[in-house]
Protein backbone atom coordinates (compact mmCIF):
# COMPACT_ATOMS: atom_id res chain seq x y z
CA UNK A 1 0.00 0.00 0.00
CA UNK A 2 0.96 3.68 -0.55
CA UNK A 3 -0.91 6.80 0.61
CA UNK A 4 -0.65 8.92 -3.19
CA UNK A 5 -4.19 9.01 -3.11
CA UNK A 6 -4.71 9.58 0.82
CA UNK A 7 -7.82 11.30 1.82
CA UNK A 8 -9.20 11.56 -2.26
CA UNK A 9 -12.27 9.67 -3.46
CA UNK A 10 -12.81 7.87 -6.55
CA UNK A 11 -15.89 6.64 -8.44
CA UNK A 12 -14.81 3.32 -10.77
CA UNK A 13 -17.65 2.75 -13.53
CA UNK A 14 -17.72 -0.73 -14.29
CA UNK A 15 -15.81 -1.90 -11.27
CA UNK A 16 -17.39 -5.32 -10.84
CA UNK A 17 -15.05 -6.79 -13.09
CA UNK A 18 -11.38 -7.30 -15.24
CA UNK A 19 -9.87 -3.56 -15.55
CA UNK A 20 -12.33 -1.66 -13.56
CA UNK A 21 -12.06 -3.77 -10.61
CA UNK A 22 -7.98 -3.98 -10.66
CA UNK A 23 -8.70 0.11 -11.19
CA UNK A 24 -10.65 0.17 -7.60
CA UNK A 25 -8.36 -1.70 -5.91
CA UNK A 26 -5.28 0.11 -6.80
CA UNK A 27 -7.00 2.96 -5.97
CA UNK A 28 -8.22 1.71 -3.00
CA UNK A 29 -4.77 0.19 -2.24
CA UNK A 30 -3.33 3.97 -2.49
CA UNK A 31 -5.36 5.52 -0.20
CA UNK A 32 -8.35 6.72 -1.76
CA UNK A 33 -12.11 5.83 -0.84
CA UNK A 34 -13.68 4.34 -4.16
CA UNK A 35 -17.01 4.12 -5.00
CA UNK A 36 -17.24 1.10 -7.06
CA UNK A 37 -19.91 0.85 -9.85
CA UNK A 38 -21.56 -1.61 -12.18
CA UNK A 39 -24.94 -3.03 -12.68
CA UNK A 40 -23.53 -6.55 -12.62
CA UNK A 41 -24.88 -6.95 -16.47
CA UNK A 42 -23.09 -9.38 -19.25
CA UNK A 43 -20.68 -8.52 -21.89
CA UNK A 44 -23.39 -7.84 -23.89
CA UNK A 45 -25.18 -5.49 -21.73
CA UNK A 46 -28.29 -7.33 -20.48
CA UNK A 47 -28.99 -8.44 -16.82
CA UNK A 48 -28.48 -7.14 -13.76
CA UNK A 49 -26.45 -8.74 -10.52
CA UNK A 50 -25.61 -6.87 -7.61
CA UNK A 51 -22.69 -9.20 -6.73
CA UNK A 52 -19.61 -7.88 -8.54
CA UNK A 53 -19.67 -4.44 -7.30
CA UNK A 54 -20.44 -6.11 -3.52
CA UNK A 55 -17.65 -8.34 -3.97
CA UNK A 56 -15.35 -5.73 -4.73
CA UNK A 57 -16.21 -3.39 -1.85
CA UNK A 58 -15.55 -6.48 0.28
CA UNK A 59 -12.45 -7.53 -1.12
CA UNK A 60 -11.37 -3.48 -0.64
CA UNK A 61 -12.56 -3.39 3.15
CA UNK A 62 -11.21 -6.91 3.90
CA UNK A 63 -7.81 -5.37 3.01
CA UNK A 64 -8.22 -2.42 5.34
CA UNK A 65 -9.64 0.33 2.87
CA UNK A 66 -12.85 2.24 2.45
CA UNK A 67 -15.77 1.55 -0.30
CA UNK A 68 -19.09 1.57 -0.96
CA UNK A 69 -21.27 0.00 -3.95
CA UNK A 70 -23.34 1.75 -6.52
CA UNK A 71 -25.40 -0.52 -9.24
CA UNK A 72 -26.95 2.71 -11.22
CA UNK A 73 -26.65 2.78 -14.52
CA UNK A 74 -23.88 4.98 -16.32
CA UNK A 75 -26.59 5.03 -19.91
CA UNK A 76 -29.38 6.87 -17.82
CA UNK A 77 -28.67 10.70 -16.50
CA UNK A 78 -30.96 10.43 -13.51
CA UNK A 79 -28.78 6.99 -12.48
CA UNK A 80 -25.25 8.71 -13.29
CA UNK A 81 -25.88 11.63 -10.98
CA UNK A 82 -27.01 8.92 -8.60
CA UNK A 83 -23.59 7.26 -8.97
CA UNK A 84 -21.64 10.87 -8.20
CA UNK A 85 -23.96 11.51 -5.28
CA UNK A 86 -23.21 8.34 -3.66
CA UNK A 87 -19.62 9.68 -3.38
CA UNK A 88 -20.34 12.64 -1.82
CA UNK A 89 -23.38 10.87 0.35
CA UNK A 90 -20.31 8.55 1.70
CA UNK A 91 -17.70 10.39 1.73
CA UNK A 92 -17.94 14.22 0.95
CA UNK A 93 -16.26 14.94 -1.70
CA UNK A 94 -14.88 13.87 -5.39
CA UNK A 95 -11.65 13.99 -6.51
CA UNK A 96 -11.91 11.67 -9.82
CA UNK A 97 -14.28 9.91 -12.28
CA UNK A 98 -12.95 6.79 -14.09
CA UNK A 99 -15.36 6.23 -17.17
CA UNK A 100 -14.69 2.46 -17.61
CA UNK A 101 -18.16 0.80 -17.88
CA UNK A 102 -18.74 -0.87 -21.43
CA UNK A 103 -20.05 -3.52 -23.51
CA UNK A 104 -19.63 -5.08 -26.62
CA UNK A 105 -22.33 -5.89 -29.49
CA UNK A 106 -19.76 -6.95 -32.03
CA UNK A 107 -21.52 -7.36 -35.89
CA UNK A 108 -20.08 -6.72 -39.17
CA UNK A 109 -21.56 -2.47 -39.92
CA UNK A 110 -23.85 -3.96 -42.63
CA UNK A 111 -25.13 -6.34 -40.25
CA UNK A 112 -25.39 -3.87 -37.15
CA UNK A 113 -29.21 -3.62 -36.27
CA UNK A 114 -30.22 -0.04 -35.13
CA UNK A 115 -30.35 -1.56 -31.12
CA UNK A 116 -26.74 -2.82 -31.11
CA UNK A 117 -25.38 0.47 -32.62
CA UNK A 118 -27.64 2.69 -29.93
CA UNK A 119 -26.87 0.08 -26.76
CA UNK A 120 -22.66 0.27 -27.24
CA UNK A 121 -23.26 4.19 -27.83
CA UNK A 122 -25.40 4.66 -24.78
CA UNK A 123 -23.16 3.19 -22.34
CA UNK A 124 -19.86 4.00 -23.51
CA UNK A 125 -20.20 7.33 -25.04
CA UNK A 126 -23.50 8.71 -23.29
CA UNK A 127 -22.49 6.86 -20.07
CA UNK A 128 -18.77 8.81 -19.98
CA UNK A 129 -20.71 12.42 -20.90
CA UNK A 130 -22.93 12.00 -18.32
CA UNK A 131 -21.19 10.68 -15.12
CA UNK A 132 -18.50 12.91 -16.68
CA UNK A 133 -20.70 16.31 -16.34
CA UNK A 134 -22.78 14.82 -13.20
CA UNK A 135 -19.06 15.58 -11.36
CA UNK A 136 -18.34 18.62 -13.45
CA UNK A 137 -20.42 21.28 -10.79
CA UNK A 138 -18.44 19.83 -8.39
CA UNK A 139 -15.14 19.53 -9.49
CA UNK A 140 -15.40 23.07 -10.39
CA UNK A 141 -16.30 24.14 -7.10
CA UNK A 142 -13.30 22.61 -5.09
CA UNK A 143 -11.40 24.20 -8.50
CA UNK A 144 -9.60 20.48 -8.70
CA UNK A 145 -10.30 16.88 -10.31
CA UNK A 146 -9.46 14.56 -12.60
CA UNK A 147 -11.53 12.37 -15.17
CA UNK A 148 -9.87 9.44 -16.86
CA UNK A 149 -11.89 7.81 -19.77
CA UNK A 150 -11.19 4.72 -21.52
CA UNK A 151 -10.82 4.60 -25.18
CA UNK A 152 -9.45 1.78 -27.32
CA UNK A 153 -7.58 1.00 -30.92
CA UNK A 154 -10.51 -0.24 -32.01
CA UNK A 155 -11.30 3.90 -32.33
CA UNK A 156 -7.69 5.19 -32.44
CA UNK A 157 -6.62 3.00 -35.25
CA UNK A 158 -9.42 0.51 -36.28
CA UNK A 159 -10.71 -3.15 -35.99
CA UNK A 160 -13.27 -5.23 -37.70
CA UNK A 161 -17.05 -5.75 -36.72
CA UNK A 162 -16.52 -3.08 -34.20
CA UNK A 163 -18.37 0.03 -35.81
CA UNK A 164 -20.57 0.53 -32.90
CA UNK A 165 -17.04 0.18 -30.33
CA UNK A 166 -15.46 2.53 -32.67
CA UNK A 167 -17.54 5.22 -32.74
CA UNK A 168 -18.03 5.46 -29.22
CA UNK A 169 -14.31 5.05 -28.20
CA UNK A 170 -12.81 7.53 -30.85
CA UNK A 171 -15.88 9.83 -29.58
CA UNK A 172 -15.13 9.37 -26.08
CA UNK A 173 -11.38 10.89 -26.99
CA UNK A 174 -13.00 13.62 -28.60
CA UNK A 175 -15.19 14.33 -25.41
CA UNK A 176 -11.89 13.67 -22.87
CA UNK A 177 -9.88 16.52 -24.79
CA UNK A 178 -13.05 18.67 -24.45
CA UNK A 179 -13.31 18.13 -20.85
CA UNK A 180 -9.69 18.99 -20.75
CA UNK A 181 -10.20 22.23 -22.55
CA UNK A 182 -13.25 23.32 -20.85
CA UNK A 183 -12.61 22.90 -17.52
CA UNK A 184 -8.33 23.90 -17.54
CA UNK A 185 -9.30 26.99 -16.12
CA UNK A 186 -10.81 25.03 -12.98
CA UNK A 187 -7.39 23.10 -12.33
CA UNK A 188 -9.49 20.23 -13.58
CA UNK A 189 -7.79 17.18 -15.85
CA UNK A 190 -9.12 14.95 -18.27
CA UNK A 191 -6.92 12.34 -20.09
CA UNK A 192 -8.18 8.85 -21.87
CA UNK A 193 -6.28 5.10 -21.44
CA UNK A 194 -6.57 2.96 -24.47
CA UNK A 195 -5.91 -0.63 -22.82
CA UNK A 196 -4.69 -3.52 -23.58
CA UNK A 197 -5.79 -6.77 -21.74
CA UNK A 198 -6.92 -10.04 -21.36
CA UNK A 199 -10.56 -9.38 -19.93
CA UNK A 200 -13.87 -10.52 -20.31
CA UNK A 201 -14.43 -8.24 -22.66
CA UNK A 202 -12.22 -9.15 -25.15
CA UNK A 203 -12.54 -12.67 -24.01
CA UNK A 204 -16.09 -12.52 -26.15
CA UNK A 205 -14.04 -11.91 -29.44
CA UNK A 206 -15.18 -14.59 -32.15
CA UNK A 207 -11.82 -16.96 -32.73
CA UNK A 208 -12.19 -18.18 -36.50
CA UNK A 209 -8.81 -18.74 -37.43
CA UNK A 210 -5.48 -19.40 -36.71
CA UNK A 211 -4.32 -15.81 -37.00
CA UNK A 212 -7.23 -14.65 -34.38
CA UNK A 213 -5.77 -17.88 -31.92
CA UNK A 214 -2.67 -16.49 -32.07
CA UNK A 215 -3.68 -12.71 -31.54
CA UNK A 216 -6.07 -13.84 -28.90
CA UNK A 217 -2.63 -15.71 -27.10
CA UNK A 218 -1.07 -12.44 -27.13
CA UNK A 219 -3.76 -10.69 -25.29
CA UNK A 220 -4.11 -13.58 -22.52
CA UNK A 221 -0.46 -12.37 -21.38
CA UNK A 222 -1.86 -9.13 -20.76
CA UNK A 223 -2.63 -8.70 -16.95
CA UNK A 224 -5.61 -6.20 -16.38
CA UNK A 225 -3.61 -4.81 -13.26
CA UNK A 226 -0.93 -3.70 -15.05
CA UNK A 227 -2.96 -0.68 -16.44
CA UNK A 228 -3.66 0.11 -12.91
CA UNK A 229 -0.06 2.07 -11.58
CA UNK A 230 -1.54 4.47 -14.46
CA UNK A 231 -4.70 5.42 -13.73
CA UNK A 232 -3.49 5.65 -10.07
CA UNK A 233 -0.69 8.36 -11.08
CA UNK A 234 -3.59 10.28 -13.63
CA UNK A 235 -5.79 10.67 -10.42
CA UNK A 236 -2.97 11.57 -7.87
CA UNK A 237 -1.53 15.44 -7.51
CA UNK A 238 1.63 13.99 -9.21
CA UNK A 239 -0.19 14.58 -12.54
CA UNK A 240 -1.93 17.94 -12.29
CA UNK A 241 0.43 19.34 -15.56
CA UNK A 242 -0.98 16.48 -17.30
CA UNK A 243 -4.53 17.05 -18.92
CA UNK A 244 -5.70 16.19 -22.65
CA UNK A 245 -3.74 13.49 -23.53
CA UNK A 246 -4.03 9.85 -25.06
CA UNK A 247 -2.02 7.05 -23.28
CA UNK A 248 -2.03 3.03 -24.13
CA UNK A 249 -1.11 0.22 -21.44
CA UNK A 250 0.45 -3.24 -23.15
CA UNK A 251 1.54 -5.28 -20.21
CA UNK A 252 4.88 -2.73 -19.46
CA UNK A 253 4.66 -0.60 -22.34
CA UNK A 254 3.27 3.09 -21.74
CA UNK A 255 2.64 4.79 -25.23
CA UNK A 256 1.76 8.19 -25.71
CA UNK A 257 -0.79 8.45 -28.60
CA UNK A 258 -0.98 10.63 -31.59
CA UNK A 259 -3.56 13.26 -32.17
CA UNK A 260 -5.25 14.36 -35.64
CA UNK A 261 -3.17 17.00 -37.34
CA UNK A 262 -2.56 18.36 -40.73
CA UNK A 263 0.11 15.62 -42.49
CA UNK A 264 0.46 17.40 -46.01
CA UNK A 265 -1.18 19.91 -47.93
CA UNK A 266 -1.88 21.10 -51.81
CA UNK A 267 -3.07 24.48 -52.89
CA UNK A 268 -3.94 25.66 -56.58
CA UNK A 269 -4.06 29.73 -56.64
CA UNK A 270 -6.93 29.55 -58.80
CA UNK A 271 -8.94 27.04 -57.20
CA UNK A 272 -9.66 23.66 -57.54
CA UNK A 273 -11.78 21.70 -59.74
CA UNK A 274 -12.79 17.83 -59.43
CA UNK A 275 -10.86 17.55 -62.51
CA UNK A 276 -7.37 19.16 -60.56
CA UNK A 277 -8.03 17.23 -57.46
CA UNK A 278 -8.00 14.10 -59.35
CA UNK A 279 -4.76 15.25 -61.31
CA UNK A 280 -2.89 16.83 -58.80
CA UNK A 281 -4.19 16.77 -55.26
CA UNK A 282 -4.90 13.08 -54.49
CA UNK A 283 -1.32 12.09 -56.67
CA UNK A 284 0.56 14.75 -54.30
CA UNK A 285 -1.75 13.50 -50.54
CA UNK A 286 -1.45 9.70 -51.38
CA UNK A 287 1.84 8.94 -50.38
CA UNK A 288 0.28 9.94 -46.90
CA UNK A 289 -2.47 7.53 -46.80
CA UNK A 290 -3.61 5.87 -44.02
CA UNK A 291 -4.17 1.85 -44.92
CA UNK A 292 -6.55 -0.19 -43.48
CA UNK A 293 -4.92 -0.93 -40.52
CA UNK A 294 -6.30 -3.04 -37.50
CA UNK A 295 -4.81 -2.44 -34.15
CA UNK A 296 -2.76 -6.16 -34.51
CA UNK A 297 -1.52 -4.61 -37.67
CA UNK A 298 0.07 -1.29 -35.81
CA UNK A 299 1.14 -3.48 -33.00
CA UNK A 300 2.89 -6.35 -34.19
CA UNK A 301 5.55 -7.27 -31.54
CA UNK A 302 4.49 -9.50 -28.59
CA UNK A 303 3.26 -7.78 -25.46
CA UNK A 304 6.49 -6.96 -23.12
Amino acid sequence: MSNMLEGKVVVVTGAGRGIGRDFALSMADNGASVVVNDIGASVAGEGEDTGPAQDVVREITAAGGNAVANTDSVADWDAANGIIQTALDAYGRLDCVVNNAGILRDRFFFNMSIEEWKAVIDVHLNGSFFVARAAAPHFKKQNSGSYINMTSTSGLVGNLGQANYAAAKLGIAGLSKSIAMDMAKYSVRSNCIAPFAWSRMIGSIPVNSDEQKARVEKLKSMETFKIAPLAVYLASDAATDVTGQIFGVRANEIFLFSQNRPLRSVQRSDGWTPETIADHAIPALKAHFYDLDRSQDVFTWDPI
